[in-house]
């Protein structure tokens, strides 16, 4: 008898399944994000501002909504870049969760590297905001020349 309760024991362990491995929930789906925000702190390898327009028009209005009135003459650092952010949010994430996002270049800077993400809201394909990013990149990848 107790080899019966042993063998029987064994079998349903190792027929046990997770229920999101047999599941699926209709309508249940990972929610794509995208933002647009500004990398500073390059060191030289950012955007080029006399010829990436979006870039320098955007360190402006940052700067204005900080209260700080730069001029034209006064916005020449390649120390920023233009970035897109993307992430993936997970169905049922809660409030104050952390995700991964993607930092992308949109303009003509060097390298990302050592730079810092300024706030950075990323919205839903509905329009409203869903995350917040910012701080320090973490640039992995490998770059081929030729």
């Amino acid at each position: 008898m107790m080899i019966l309760f042993g063998l029987f024991t064994i079998t349903t362990a190792n027929a046990a399944s997770r229920i999101k491995d047999v599941v699926y929930f209709e309508g249940v789906r990972d929610n794509m994000l995208v933002g647009y925000g500004l990398v500073v702190g390059l060191n030289g390898t950012g955007d080029t501002l006399k010829t990436g327009h979006f870039t320098k028009q955007s360190l402006q209005a940052m700067l204005n909504r900080l209260g700080v009135k730069p001029t034209d003459s006064g916005l020449d650092s390649k120390n920023v870049a233009a970035v897109m952010v993307t992430a993936s949010l997970p169905p049922f994430a809660r409030q104050g969760a952390r995700i991964d996002v993607t930092v992308s270049a949109l303009g003509d800077s060097d390298s990302l590297l050592g730079g810092t993400l300024l706030v950075t809201p990323l919205l839903g394909a509905d329009g409203e905001v869903y995350a917040v990013s910012q701080g320090q990149l973490a640039v992995g990848g490998f770059q081929a020349g030729g």
